[in-house]
């Protein structure tokens, strides 16, 4: 394995923004600067042509600085600097700063005390085995032209398939008065997509895959050709499922689906300070079966949700969320860790230097169980084997979730029939379900494929999973 190497931009810049900072530190009793140096591409091969293309979020370089006053915090991000600039920087600073003092509508300011700055020097970096810059562009789309010429050829009710990957590489540095921080990471995520016709019906499916890795993550692409195609074989029979409520055993793609829309959102502390989330109410309460212990973790997993410090310059940290059905706490960005008087979890995410930092999951998972996914199967009477989750959304307020799972596998008598269903909308309750999981698996699979949003917007990378679980569960 290598060690990814810090970005030399952000290496050479570094003294000039520790200039930056002395010269904010002498105004302004507590001050930080974040430096941010990313780029991130896709590739893709389809039926339809060839496609390299750099991605706007994932490509930034700037930085920002975070000051406090004596009772209020200001931003101001910018991507220029340099020792003459040092002046021009800080006027936009004070100009920011002092924005508060032209609030109207009847807004009232927020008083916060100053952060604590524990001493911290720390510098890491994420491993890989084939980096896409070693590969090349030329090999790259060459590999994946494979893949899609082998779905292609799978079975000639195929119709069209593509075969894409995307990446994002980056360092960030983080200073204050007593933290000299740097880390790097690099993500990769990656699909197979696949879409088949038998008289008028047409289907598709899309198989994913990622990890806090580098491109060789293609040999696990090469192994789920087969897997896509059948899936979207079966799905040219696949049935409309009878509205109702049945037992359900969950991959652990739908499970993690489930863990990220039920108490992901919810649990992000800084919908505590704005009262938009009911999870606040239930600390210390049952909020679901023994059988479930929740995480959001940082660190303790490897996925495309991992780093060593958040944006804030606080160290990723292990937060059990919901310990053996008893709700324990939240995740949470310093300032909002701050103002309810907890201690940050190491939550706190931009999606780019330009953008503000939110409370945003990590890596979000339920611990395994001691069951075997056979033994689960077997047990159900009647009801389902669900994969391959699409989209969901949650209420954080009410505790409502729906969920789109674009494969029900029928199970009768302990047996899998063959039968399928879709789509099929998974809704309910948040305790409800959780309270009614009587079976997990003993392993646990994360996945990081596509991005997570605060809302409509402020997107980051994320991921969920679990294991194997058995629940009650609304379908229609």
């Amino acid at each position: 394995m290598k060690k990814l190497k810090h970005s030399e931009y952000i290496l050479a810049i570094k003294p000039v923004l520790k200039k930056l900072l002395d010269a904010v530190l002498a105004k302004y009793p507590y001050a930080s600067i974040l430096a941010v140096d990313s780029m991130g591409n896709m590739y893709s091969s389809a039926k339809t042509g060839i496609s390299i293309t750099e991605i706007p979020r994932y490509a930034n370089c700037g930085f920002v600085i975070k000051a406090y006053d004596g009772n209020a915090y200001g931003e101001y991000s910018f991507n220029e600097v340099s020792e003459e600039l040092i002046p021009e920087i800080l006027k936009k600073l004070d100009e920011a700063m002092s924005l508060k003092n032209v609030a109207k509508g009847g807004l009232s300011l927020c008083e916060y005390k100053q952060m604590t700055d524990e001493p911290c020097t720390f510098s890491d970096s994420s491993e890989y085995e084939i980096a896409p810059w070693e590969m090349g562009d030329d090999k790259i789309i060459a590999k994946l032209t494979e893949l899609k010429d082998a779905l292609m050829a799978t079975d000639k009710r195929v119709i069209n398939a593509a075969a894409r990957i995307n990446y994002q590489k980056y360092t960030k540095l983080f200073l204050s008065k007593n933290k000299d921080m740097i880390q790097s990471n690099m993500w990769v995520e990656a699909y197979l997509t696949i879409a088949a016709k038998e008289g008028d019906n047409v289907r598709d499916n899309y198989c994913p895959f990622s990890g806090r890795c580098g491109f060789e993550i293609m040999d696990e692409m090469q192994k789920g050709v087969k897997k896509a195609s059948e899936v979207v074989i079966e799905l040219l029979s696949a049935e409309q499922i009878v509205p109702g409520t049945y037992t359900c055993v969950c991959n652990p793609h739908v499970t993690g689906m489930i863990v990220h829309e039920a108490f992901g959102h919810g649990a992000e502390m800084d919908m505590f300070v704005k009262d938009r989330a009911i999870a606040q109410s239930y600390i210390g309460k049952r909020v679901a079966s023994d059988l479930v212990t929740m995480h959001d973790s940082g660190n303790a997993v490897s996925q495309t949700g991992t780093y060593f410090f958040d944006d804030e310059g606080v160290l990723a940290t292990d937060t059990v969320i919901i310990d053996k059905g008893i709700l324990k706490t939240g995740m949470s960005d310093a300032q909002s860790a701050m103002y309810l008087g907890t201690e940050p979890t190491g939550n706190g995410k931009r999606e780019s230097y330009k953008r503000k930092a939110y409370t945003r999951m990590t890596n979000t998972y339920f611990e395994a169980g001691k069951d075997k996914v056979e033994d689960m199967i077997a047990s159900v009477d009647y009801g389902f084997l669900l994969e391959n989750p699409s989209s969901g959304m949650e209420d954080p307020k009410n505790w409502g979730i729906q969920m789109m799972v674009d494969m029900a596998r029928e199970i009768k008598n302990g047996k899998l029939t063959g039968k399928v269903f879709s789509p099929c909308i998974l809704s309910g309750y948040v305790p409800d379900l959780l309270e009614s999981i009587s079976m997990m698996s003993d392993t646990v699979e994360l996945g990081g494929s596509g991005a997570c949003g605060k809302g409509y917007k402020e997107f980051v990378k994320v991921s969920d999973g679990g294991p194997y679980i058995k629940a009650q569960i609304r379908l229609g």
